[in-house]
């Protein structure tokens, strides 16, 4: 058990589709035992607006063309798109023996001293999850905790176009600006980002074996089991 919580594997995703990644999502966490190494998966959505559990339809203002998905993570309304690093953790919580809160930090910090090695002051709050520069939006979180595994994960704004986000009230807040980080001297493209962040966050979830794969698993590979 312990050899599995050094271990994980750093998938890229190629396909944009958000709702066969999330469903993929929720098959790998529903079929996986404590046999399965945790993953990260990197992702670049098309165009999506996408309603958390605790989404209400007033923050959806005018989302004219872009569709929006109901979901089952945590949280409000947020915007997905090109330009965009989404990074979904798939971690065995109950294994790791650390709580949902542990993993808000965890992926808060890892996002803070990403930004911190080019220069940008970045943050988070007690009361508004998430990272923020001058008060403004950079990155966004939003988690499901499953039979002890976590799946969602994080949206950091790289070099998007955040029109959409002024379709809604991001993350249930009306006026809440968004910011970028290839407006404050940032990284510029979603690979930039994703290398330094992907190892910060599988350091402080305490793995040192690091697997790097291509596109979505093999779900077959964790199927249950026969009682």
């Amino acid at each position: 058990m312990s050899d599995l919580n050094n271990h994980i594997v750093i998938r890229q995703i190629d396909t944009g589709n958000y709702q066969s990644i999330w469903q993929s999502m929720q098959s790998f966490t529903d079929n996986r035992d404590d046999s399965v190494i945790d993953e990260l998966w990197i992702v670049e959505h098309d165009p999506v607006f996408t309603q958390g559990q605790a989404g209400k339809e007033e923050h959806l203002l005018n989302t004219g063309d872009i569709p929006v998905v109901k979901v089952d993570r945590g949280g409000q309304v947020t915007y997905h798109g090109p330009g965009q690093l989404v990074v979904y953790l798939l971690i065995n919580l109950r294994r790791k023996k650390i709580g949902v809160r542990d993993l808000v930090t965890i992926i808060e910090q890892a996002i803070v001293d990403t930004l911190g090695e080019f220069g940008i002051k970045a943050y988070a709050k007690k009361d508004a999850p998430g990272v923020y520069i001058d008060e403004k939006k950079v990155a966004s979180l939003g988690l499901r905790v499953r039979r002890g595994c976590s799946f969602h994960g994080l949206a950091l704004n790289i070099d998007m176009d955040l029109t959409p986000f002024l379709r809604i009230n991001p993350c249930g807040y009306a006026g809440l600006e968004m910011v970028q980080t290839s407006q404050v001297s940032g990284p510029k493209t979603i690979q930039e980002a994703a290398t330094p962040l992907t190892e910060k966050l599988a350091i402080a979830l305490g793995a040192s074996n690091i697997d790097y794969q291509q596109g979505l698993p093999d779900l077959m590979l964790t199927e249950k089991r026969a009682v």
